[in-house]
């Protein structure tokens, strides 16, 4: 199939050329289809292919570079494949709106040649998908793309352990941190590029719309123990929308939190090589429906602050109907520290331990516990155990540890949905938080199944 190559300096138009004619019949010898003489008897067919074959990728590419100007407000389709080269910004006034369907590859690179999509303060991301045509981002070497009858051509040449291989989705907004001096540059992109900044004073900010949007085999590494979060939010108010979010396969954490105060639902992070879920900086999002399935470190690193690490506000986010597992005995923990506090309710904990950082003196996590800014209520923790870093039980005599069950919900990595329902006696009467009267993430079946890569 022939390819033609646009290269777009993004805030320049971009005319797409289509191809030089249009094929009579299946003429690619990779097809089960493929017929030598298709173009002399005047047939119009498809190609088919077998599972798991290559395929010819789309007849339009369109490789964005940014030039300084960022994307300018604009439209991606998906009868085109996008290809980031190196660091792309929506800047400051502009917006992205990305069609369902449509498919972001990032250029391989690390260091300064790593590539991402920045969504700058003051910019705006509008990447709605569906259910059946969800927004993909992946890396160049993944051969999945969506052809133009609008079918995806979903490969699995890649696999849970390809990682690294691009930069991820970062999202920085004007929300409130508890670091000084209130605004700060993003890890992951260099210090030098001013459009890095998040942090603010209006947790009302609005960033855009991300739905039904798969994040895959990204987390390049900038400089050392410095490597590009699947997806990251930094100081992103709660005017944002966060709903129906995965990340497949990165090498650094799944998504992470710097402050702010976006609320998410239905977030999947598959196989990372770090945390699943990272917050800090005085994260006071909500959450729910959030599944962690083999981290490479913790389900959940969660840290208040960073500097200083006693700031205020302090990190509180509300968390309902979680379901954290992995394949090799609930290897992976949970663990508040650097005065995180956070609510997690109705849960599927199931982790090696739940570890909550007490200091000889000074503010903590136990403190946050004491004071209820920390509680966990009505969880399954089946294998792990409810410890200060101490070694200290706080499972009794505390009151914000409460209706802690070890009763197995019988769920897999492979199926996370309990086979019967397990009855939730906690509601949260939050407007955010769905009144749901099971615990974990699933009811009667996985949402996640069919838009993304971990359960397709």
């Amino acid at each position: 199939m022939k390819k033609i190559i646009l290269t777009a300096m993004v805030a320049a138009s971009v005319i797409a050329i289509p191809t030089s004619c249009k094929k009579k019949g299946c003429m690619d010898p990779e097809a089960i289809n493929y017929d030598a003489e298709a173009e002399k008897e005047d047939k119009d067919e498809p190609c088919e292919y077998k599972e798991d074959t290559v395929v010819p990728t789309p007849d339009t590419v369109v490789v964005v570079t940014d030039n300084g100007s960022g994307t300018g407000t604009t439209k991606w389709t998906k009868d085109k494949t996008y290809i980031l080269n190196g660091r792309v910004f929506v800047n400051s006034g502009q917006t992205l709106t990305i069609e369902a369907g449509t498919v972001i590859k990032g250029e391989t690179g690390t260091g300064e040649s790593a590539s991402a999509l920045i969504v700058a303060q003051g910019g705006k991301i509008m990447a709605e998908g569906t259910a059946s045509m969800p927004i993909i981002f992946t890396a160049k070497a993944d051969p999945t793309y969506r052809n133009q009858a609008g079918v995806l051509q979903q490969s699995t040449a890649l696999t849970a352990s390809n990682t690294g291989l691009w930069g991820g989705l970062i999202v920085l907004g004007k929300a409130g941190l508890n670091s000084a001096p209130g605004t700060t540059n993003i890890e992951g992109i260099p210090t030098s590029e001013s459009r890095g900044i998040y942090g603010g004073t209006d947790d009302t900010d609005n960033s855009g719309v991300i739905k039904y949007v798969s994040v895959r085999h990204g987390g390049a590494n900038i400089g050392a123990n410095n490597e590009i979060n699947g997806i990251t939010f930094g100081g992103v108010g709660s005017g944002t929308t966060v709903d129906y979010v995965e990340v497949y396969a990165n090498s650094d954490d799944g998504i992470e939190f710097f402050g702010g105060t976006v609320n998410v639902k239905h977030a999947l992070v598959y196989s990372t090589g770090d945390d699943s879920f990272d917050y800090d900086e005085g994260f006071r999002g909500k959450g729910q429906y959030w599944v962690s399935i083999n981290p490479g470190d913790r389900h959940g690193e969660h840290d208040g602050g960073t500097s200083p690490e006693d700031g205020k506000p302090y990190a509180t986010p509300t968390i309902y109907n979680a379901t954290y597992l992995t394949s090799t005995a609930n290897a992976s923990k949970l663990t508040f520290r650097d005065n995180a506090g956070g609510i997690y309710a109705n849960s599927f904990l199931l982790v090696s331990g739940i570890d909550v950082e007490k200091l000889d003196s000074g503010e903590d996590s136990e403190k946050r516990l004491v004071a209820g800014d920390l509680q966990l209520k009505d969880n399954v923790v089946v294998t792990g155990k409810i410890v200060d870093s101490k070694g200290n039980s706080l499972t009794t005599g505390y009151t914000y540890v409460s209706g802690t069950s070890t009763t197995d919900p019988g769920i897999t990595t492979s199926n996370p949905v309990p086979a019967a329902a397990v009855s939730a006696s906690g509601l949260s009467g939050d407007s955010f938080i769905d009144n749901v009267t099971y615990k974990g993430a699933f009811g009667g079946s996985n949402w996640a199944t069919g838009w993304t890569r971990a359960f397709n």
